[in-house]
């Protein structure tokens, strides 16, 4: 397996190198967000591991790992860093982080935490989901593909899918999507899901998203 480090730290860089090598695993490195970016587009790797702070920036591998995951890659993030606070944890995960790994670490924890990415991701992160039509929701990347293609949903309009898929024949009422999509904010019309609903299907297809008349809606086909 070959895993990609980003660490402008040359000592840290060199003990992940050695010690992953030794561990039989193919490395590549770089010293900066912009190096890896690049490196990540040469090469298909089955683990990330970013450091934060990066010349880039103190977000800098934050703002890589986001960039990776709009551009498709799916390979599971771990991210290395010495902010260890709560808020720093939950950012690392919503920008597309697996898991997080405070400095200074033990080698033996990465290491383990390095075999149980890919153990659980099988190679990749992605946890998925199969549509009709051919399309794939991956609930990682918070993405709707077919094909190779990825269909250009909304946030809003990602999480009302999801929220059907997750659900197969279960008919949903626009209230009830209000309520769980928008955790309850007042003054959100039930016209709203109808305009979310049409998105969606103008760009995947007719059928994806079923219409209960009188009720709701549903997924058009189960998963």
């Amino acid at each position: 397996m070959r895993l990609l480090i980003v660490e402008d730290d040359p000592h840290i860089a060199e003990l992940l190198r050695d010690g992953l090598r030794e561990d039989g695993y193919a490395v590549d490195h770089a010293a900066s967000a912009e190096e890896g970016f690049a490196l990540a587009g040469l090469f298909p790797h089955d683990l990330l591991i970013l450091d934060v702070m990066l010349p880039e920036g103190i977000d800098a591998g934050y703002r890589l790992g986001q960039r990776l995951r709009e551009v498709g890659n799916l390979a599971p993030i771990l991210y290395l860093t010495a902010r260890g606070t709560v808020e720093d944890r939950v950012t690392g995960l919503e920008a597309g982080g697996d898991d997080y790994l405070i400095k200074p670490f033990a080698f033996r924890e990465l290491r383990a935490r390095v075999r149980a990415l890919l153990r659980r991701a099988g190679g990749y992160a992605h946890n998925t989901l199969s549509l009709s039509g051919g399309f794939l929701l991956d609930l990682t990347a918070k993405e709707v593909y077919r094909g190779s293609s990825r269909c250009d949903l909304t946030r809003k309009e990602y999480a009302l899918l999801e929220l059907l898929a997750h659900h197969p024949g279960r008919t949903f009422t626009r209230d009830e999507i209000i309520e769980r999509l928008w955790d309850g904010e007042e003054g959100v019309e039930p016209k709203v899901i109808d305009v979310y609903v049409s998105s969606i299907r103008r760009k995947t297809e007719e059928g994806l998203i079923g219409t209960v008349r009188g009720v709701g809606y549903r997924l058009g086909d189960g998963p």
